[in-house]
């Protein structure tokens, strides 16, 4: 067990270049790439766990928990950041608790965190 999360913690240690060459290392040699969902899809019956913490560490999701007092200004951040219309995007803001982008890089995600908080949002990554 010690073992496994030893594992776990390097995998988690990763820098984003050498995660994107575990994923490749994952694709060539054991045949496991990401299926459209972002879950990670065995080809063969080769170890699934490496493959997916590889994944939740490359790819997050931009929780909107909250709008906040100035819920126009989230709701107008919302749209510029998602392309939604006004009503799609009044009712992820009002709806709370929803993504507004799933599997963004860590960058792009403490962008868009950035964003929603500047315009009064609360504001979770995953």
């Amino acid at each position: 067990m010690a073992d496994l999360k030893k594992l776990a913690e390097e995998i988690v240690g990763l820098t984003l270049l050498e995660a994107q060459e575990l994923k490749t290392i994952l694709k060539d040699e054991y045949d496991i790439e990401p299926a459209a969902g972002g879950a990670v899809m065995m080809a063969g019956p080769a170890g699934d766990a490496g493959g997916e913490a590889a994944e939740e560490q490359t790819e997050f999701d931009v929780i909107l928990k909250a709008a906040g007092a100035s819920k126009i200004n989230v709701i107008k951040e919302v749209r510029a950041i998602t392309g939604l219309g006004l009503k799609e995007a009044k009712e992820l803001v009002e709806a709370g608790g929803k993504a507004v982008k799933e599997q963004v890089s860590k960058d792009e995600a403490e962008d868009i965190k950035g964003k929603l908080e500047a315009a009064g949002a609360e504001v979770e990554l995953k």
